[in-house]
């Protein structure tokens, strides 16, 4: 499945870390289809920088810098790449400050129309979006909102969030995680991330809250809140949970799903916990052909 918040100060490269050095540089800019190195943008960049690559940045329509807003704005398919990091959108918008002995600081960047951001891991969608560069949150809005990986992808009706520092990314509203054939469906889903091969973040697992619901082709699983733990394939459910397969209900107050095996275990609580109750269960038998039916 695809879509928890961890300190750091450096960027990674190919994974999430790299977004307000880019788009920082992208935004420091003086015309369009410049070319950036780190040496050039030293001071302005204030340790943010993602790394000893080069930036490029291309804007049909230029970058324009508004002393007295204190604002620079690249316009027109505006694209921002650092190594294998790009930024897509209509128009790019930095927010900055005067720091009396640090030079300019960049404390929010905004991200309007058809925003896209491709990494070697995932791709993640928007319409519009603001970078809290201070804070290291990326919150993206509009229709059709997604973040694609290799084997998941997350989608959310509301906003599409991620905390940097925290490497934990937020979908908000019929979110949903998606992989195969395999899907969990909540009003929040919280994708918790962990240092991967090659400097990447790989899924770890998934916190979902509201409406839990858990689809495999085999059963249908629901309760107030679950735990998806991606590399067992195992998911955790509990507060009234239900699990049916085919005319088949299990009831009770904490389950756990293998969607590996397709073992379900339904259990009165948590396991270690004094819960007391009992489980229920209703089977439904297959009806047996009538003697003499030849259909």
């Amino acid at each position: 499945m695809t879509g928890q918040a961890a300190d750091g100060a450096g960027h990674r490269r190919g994974g999430h870390r790299w977004l307000g050095a880019l788009l920082l540089s992208a935004a420091l800019g003086a015309g369009s289809g410049v070319v950036l190195t780190d040496a050039a943008t030293a001071q302005s960049l204030q340790g943010l920088r993602g790394g000893d690559s080069p930036l490029e940045i291309n804007a049909d329509d230029g970058i324009e810098w508004r002393r007295d807003e204190q604002v620079y704005i690249a316009r027109g398919n505006a694209l921002a790449v650092r190594g294998d990091i790009s930024v897509y959108a209509d128009e790019m918008s930095a927010h900055y400050n005067e720091v009396k002995g640090s030079g300019t600081e960049i404390d929010k960047i905004d991200v309007i129309g058809n925003v896209r951001v491709v990494s070697p891991s995932e791709t993640v969608y928007g319409d519009r979006g603001v970078y809290d560069v201070l804070n290291g949150i990326l919150v993206l809005v509009g229709d059709n909102l997604r973040l694609v990986g290799a084997t998941d992808t997350i989608t959310a009706r509301d906003s599409l969030e991620y905390w940097e520092k925290k490497q934990i990314a937020v979908a908000r509203g019929d979110a949903e995680a998606v992989r195969e054939d395999k899907r969990i469906k909540a009003d929040v889903l919280s994708a918790y991330f962990a240092p991967g091969a090659q400097d990447s973040l790989q899924l770890k697992r998934i916190e979902a809250f509201g409406n839990v619901t858990i689809t495999t082709p085999q059963e249908f699983a629901r309760g107030n809140h679950g735990i998806y733990y991606v590399d067992q394939e195992l998911a955790a459910l509990d507060g009234d949970v239900k699990i049916t397969r085919e005319d088949n209900q299990l009831n009770g107050e904490y389950a756990e799903v293998n969607m590996k095996s397709g073992i379900s275990r339904l259990l009165p609580g948590p396991p270690g916990s004094t819960a007391t109750g009992r489980v229920r269960g209703l089977m439904v038998p297959k009806r047996k052909p009538d003697v003499g039916d030849n259909s």
